[in-house]
């Protein structure tokens, strides 16, 4: 029995994504165990159904995102798709056209998110896994970036978020030379931020995805979107938004809420109100 797993029973694309709700935190499965929870054109559809689902429901305070069974999280894009949508540039334009609503869904999400690794963790799948707000993973878990191995190039967005979480040496060497890096190596170059026995992997993810959903929502959405503009160029960053949702935490009935339950001794209730 694996709590995150069994609450997953919504089916989307096909059956190839699962979603879930388990006590305020939004579930969100890749299940393609056959080949290894690759990512065809359709599954990235009913990643964005999902997160239209889990960003809608009030009560959906944190999202995990994870594959099926316990060899992969994502073990990248769908090959067999590649002779008909990716065979040349132009073919991958098109195939690029066809995924950005689910890459711009995962991008643009406001929860917090966190990416629970068991197994293979490689190429797109570890673009979608790097989107995540927290990374956490299993010690039976294998990360690359194979690109130079298939004589493809990623696009830039994916290369700066790898390079904000390890640098530029650690990034140029994955890069370079397609080759894998265990859980703890990756750990141990700030690519996760936890590596866990597999065992204990999901109690620990439910652990922090609790912590997260009472923490108060309005102050984790402020964090989040403060962490996400120090990534960004001066320039793209929207210091109204950010201004904005710090004024919406002190204006909140949650502030509130903060103090007093602080000088009650008691743990707080938050609403995001």
């Amino acid at each position: 029995m694996d709590p995150i797993l069994d609450a997953a029973t919504t089916a989307y694309a096909g059956g190839k994504m699962l979603s879930g709700k388990h006590e305020g935190v939004g579930i969100l499965v890749f299940n393609q165990p056959e080949k290894r929870n690759a990512m065809s054109v359709e599954m990235w559809d009913g990643m964005s159904a999902i997160l239209d689902d889990f960003a809608s429901d009030e009560t959906i305070r944190v999202v995990v995102l994870t594959g099926a069974g316990d060899k992969a999280f994502v073990s990248g894009a769908d090959i067999s798709q590649f002779e008909k949508q990716r065979s040349n540039a132009d073919a991958q334009k098109e195939y690029e056209k066809l995924t950005s609503a689910g890459r711009a869904r995962l991008a643009t999400f406001e929860k917090p998110t966190i990416a629970r690794i068991r197994g293979f963790c490689m190429g797109g799948g570890l673009g979608i896994a790097m989107q995540a707000d927290l990374r956490l993973a299993a010690d039976d878990a294998q990360f690359a970036i194979p690109a130079a191995r298939l004589s493809i190039a990623y696009g830039f967005d994916m290369v700066r978020k790898l390079t904000d979480l390890v640098g530029p040496a650690h990034a140029r060497m994955i890069l370079y030379t397609g080759a894998r890096l265990d859980a703890r190596e990756a750990e141990r170059i700030g690519l996760v931020n936890r590596a866990l026995p597999a065992e204990t992997l999901s109690a620990e993810v439910l652990k922090i995805a609790r912590t997260v959903a009472g923490n108060a929502p309005l102050s984790v959405r402020a964090s989040k979107l403060s962490v996400a503009a120090a990534m960004q160029d001066e320039s793209a960053r929207d210091m109204k938004a950010i201004q904005a949702a710090s004024v919406a935490c002190f204006d909140s009935a949650d502030y509130k809420e903060g103090r007093t339950a602080f000088m009650e001794k008691r743990q707080p209730v938050f609403t995001g109100k």
